[in-house]
């Protein structure tokens, strides 16, 4: 299967087809099947397959094929061979793009929509899918502001993870000028720190990337740690990010100058030859790109200074700790934990769990399945396939879940479910726990007796659950009160012996930009303005802090639909609209309107309480210590992709 040049049509380029028609229909065999119509509904102009009596049913997380019969499935492959065929051989030009209505149809089509989709759903998945071949998050200055004025307008991005990569692009497409302050040495923020055994996403990959760098080159559906790694060097390269970025550089203080309307950093740069050197930098915009999921949790037990063998926590692995033949507790049960666990137990060694309370698990058979050769073919060849695959992964995440999340109040189930929704949801994951485990002790150790969709949902493929049930690991139901020289004190007072322990506690998810100081107007303490429920305008602007913008923060993780970088592409072009605002005004500051702001915390404030992530039986790092949500997106999706749309002056002052 040879690929020869690229070929431009609409703004979008496809790569010939040389493959023969054996290597094609080979290819289909791994095709998804609503995905490869979409394609044959482009390459062919024909949309009679819409009316057909062959259809996908209703889509649903990680389900690629439909739920559609083999029989189905073959038919459509007979039929696609000779449109693929005849592409080809005409020189793999297209027929003019469906219209509006026709691609509305489609979409309907391939997730088995029972309803028709929203014109708001409808516009959100057009410009995420990019189907104009025009990208709509990019934000465009317009020729008033001139290049003297973008050079006066510097930006300092803090971390070169996910999101402040994503800044960059789309600071450098806009003319401006920029730099990265990164405290590690390379970019990639959480898949730079993370390497533990069995660190992978939890999000589709082909969903999990760029909307204008979605690749079809992901080898598993949902990729292990390394290949995520790579992605985002691959993306610093491309853009030619790295010359901006200075490695090392970790930020100590943010201070707002009135006078000058300037943000002044002061940051520590750690390298060999002047380690720990304070140095400094001015720019006019600063963008706080430091995420959510950065400072690694320990709990402060006493004792843990005295323990004798080697720790760790799961964000600042040691590959150097021999791991093979030892006595090993792991210290939580949320995500990491999860993922590491199954590995290792593959050892010969004795893994003991302590789990504060056990997590409910979404079943995904193709969680660690590779992508076969056939699929990742037709991604990268067919027309229009990747775009759909995109879609079919995004679609059934966005919204559907909502009503599973409200509280009824007039529900009772004695705090196991919210509502008869939720219920049903229950009752479907705990028959799949039940399926998996057979020991009634375990069995009691592992379904949650707080609401589904509470907590973080785990990824199941059966490989935790099997672990738990291997003789060389033991589940602990117990929190753990006292670390000793030999191992670790339980709950309950009983002790027990290892050689390493393993931290998989999660993160200071509450603290935000913490250890940083930010002052802002008039010198006051972002930490003490925040304090414990940070006030913000959609997690990215604060009042009292002009020309500033975080990114990942308050009330803005993605818990029940989305993803991450999706929710970083809605607040980066917001941004970026704030940034255009500001410069096509000759405003020297912008800061969110004091009303604005107090009236989407109202709005939050008032809608938290409805929802399962602040119910009375659940405890999550999702919450303070005094249980308010203040880490997780609330709102429906299509909301906030809204709200983040194009700013203008009726929300933000320009001085």
């Amino acid at each position: 299967m040879n690929t020869a040049a690229n070929i431009m049509q609409d703004g979008l380029s496809f790569p010939k087809i040389t493959a023969s028609d054996e290597a094609i229909a080979e290819a289909l065999e791994s095709a998804s099947i609503p995905c490869l119509m979409a394609s044959m509904m482009y390459m062919s102009g024909d949309y009679s397959l819409l009316d057909g009596d062959i259809r996908p049913g209703e889509a649903v997380l990680s389900e690629i094929q439909g739920f559609m019969s083999e029989q189905d499935k073959a038919e459509i492959r007979r039929r696609a061979l000779p449109i693929i065929r005849d592409y080809r051989d005409r020189g793999c030009t297209l027929p003019p793009p469906p219209d509006r209505e026709t691609a509305a149809r489609i979409m309907n089509f391939v997730v088995g929509a029972q309803q028709p989709i929203g014109d708001v759903y409808l516009d959100l998945m057009m410009e995420e899918m990019q189907l104009s071949g025009k990208d709509l998050r990019r934000v465009e200055l317009s020729e008033s502001v001139s290049n003297e004025q973008k050079q006066q307008a510097p930006v300092v991005i803090i971390g070169a993870g996910m999101s402040g990569l994503l800044s960059a692009i789309r600071l450098k497409e806009a003319g401006i000028p920029f730099t990265i302050l990164e405290k590690n040495t390379e970019v990639g923020g959480t898949w730079c720190e993370n390497a533990y055994p069995g660190c992978r996403v939890d999000i589709a990959s082909h969903f999990y990337s760029y909307s204008f760098e979605p690749g079809h080159e992901w080898t598993h559906y949902f990729s292990e740690r390394p290949k995520l790694f790579e992605y985002f060097k691959k993306v610093a390269d491309k853009y030619q990010l790295r010359q901006h970025i200075e490695f090392g550089a970790e930020v100590t203080e943010a201070r707002w100058d009135e006078s000058a309307q300037q943000w002044q950093l002061r940051y520590k740069k750690n390298e060999r030859d002047h380690s720990d050197q304070e140095q400094t930098l001015s720019a006019r915009f600063m963008v706080n790109a430091v995420g959510q999921l950065n400072r690694p949790k320990i709990p402060e037990l006493p004792g843990r200074e005295i323990f004798a063998g080697a720790q760790m926590h799961t964000a600042q692995w040691d590959s150097s700790v021999d791991l093979q033949g030892k006595k090993i507790a792991v210290v939580g049960s949320g995500a990491s934990a999860f993922q590491m666990v199954p590995e290792l137990a593959k050892l010969d060694s004795q893994i003991t769990v302590f789990q504060r309370s056990p997590a409910w698990m979404f079943p995904n058979p193709i969680y660690h399945e590779p992508v076969p050769e056939g699929q990742r073919w037709c991604m990268e060849f067919l027309p229009y396939y990747m775009k759909w695959f995109r879609f079919l992964l995004f679609f059934p995440g966005s919204d559907g879940a909502y009503q599973v999340l409200r509280i009824d109040p007039d529900w009772q189930d004695d705090g196991l479910s919210i509502s008869a929704a939720n219920r049903m949801y229950r009752d479907y994951l705990e028959a799949n726990i039940r399926e998996q485990v057979k020991d009634p002790d375990l069995l009691e150790k592992v379904i949650p007796d707080y609401p589904p969709m509470g907590k973080r949902m785990l990824q199941d493929n059966g490989g935790w659950l099997a672990s738990l049930q291997q003789d060389n690991v033991q589940l602990i139901s117990e929190a753990v009160s006292e670390v000793t020289e030999t191992g670790l004190v339980d709950a309950s007072g009983e002790a027990h012996d290892f050689d390493v322990i393993i931290w998989a506690t999660g993160f200071h998810a509450d603290r935000f930009l913490w250890p940083m100081d930010v002052y802002g107007r008039e010198g006051q303490s972002l930490a003490e303005v925040w304090g414990d429920e940070p006030k913000t305008y959609l997690g990215i602007s604060s009042r009292g802090f002009p020309n500033m913008f975080t990114l990942y923060g308050p009330n803005t993780n993605a818990a029940h639909a989305g993803s991450v970088i999706f929710l970083s592409e809605c607040q980066v072009k917001h941004m970026m609209s704030v940034i255009k605002l500001a410069l096509e005004q000759r405003a020297g500051a912008v800061e969110v309107r004091e009303a604005v702001q107090a009236d989407y915390d109202r709005r939050l404030v008032e809608l938290l309480p409805t929802l399962v992530w602040q119910h009375p039986k659940v405890k999550s790092w999702y919450q303070n210590q005094n249980g308010r949500v203040v880490s997780t997106l609330p709102w429906l999706l299509a909301d906030y992709w809204r709200w983040t749309s194009d700013a203008d002056d009726s929300e933000y002052e320009l001085a």
